[in-house]
């Protein structure tokens, strides 16, 4: 992706190979804070797949290459956990992970690429999903899963413009 040099505070979504989906959102907060709100359980707690019935019961991360998360939410139709291994972490700017659901509703392993990057006290975060085939990247399109990232983001950028 090419840098224009304009943000937007909402999420992009791409699709830059056949069995990829990256989504791109620029927050107002330095890459350190970021960081932190992605990898430290007590902050993920309070954005992540947070929406309206859904609350984070189970945010277990073991943040060294090799280590596990678990995560798991409760919502009116009862539990959704998932969790991965860290397969790459390099501070504050790149982590790699797999990413497999419980009740798998899509087939394999999906492998995470988070970027972050920081220009003029702002982060450019891009995550990248690799599904096991294009027709479980488009079921995943399909299923609606940019709206719950982008509620998830919004509650994250509110969560940074009061510091954490």
């Amino acid at each position: 992706m090419r840098d224009t040099g304009k943000h937007t505070e909402t999420l992009q979504v791409a699709t830059p190979s056949d069995r990829e989906i990256a989504m791109t959102r620029v927050f107002d907060a330095p890459r350190r804070l970021v960081f932190d709100a992605w990898t430290k359980p007590e902050l993920l707690r309070r954005w992540l797949g947070v929406r309206a019935g859904w609350t984070m019961v189970v945010c277990e991360v073991d943040l060294k290459v090799g280590g596990a998360y678990r995560y798991v939410w409760r919502g009116p139709g009862g539990d959704m956990g998932m969790g991965g291994v860290f397969r790459e972490i390099v501070r504050p700017e790149r982590i790699v992970s797999t990413e497999v659901f419980d009740d798998p509703w899509y087939e394999g392993e999906a492998v995470d690429t988070l970027v972050m990057v920081e220009r003029d006290g702002k982060t450019t975060v891009t995550t990248t999903v690799r599904y096991a085939s294009q027709q479980v990247r488009d079921a995943v399109i399909a299923s609606g899963m940019s709206t719950g990232v982008a509620q998830s983001y919004d509650v994250l950028s509110e969560l940074l413009a009061k510091g954490g």
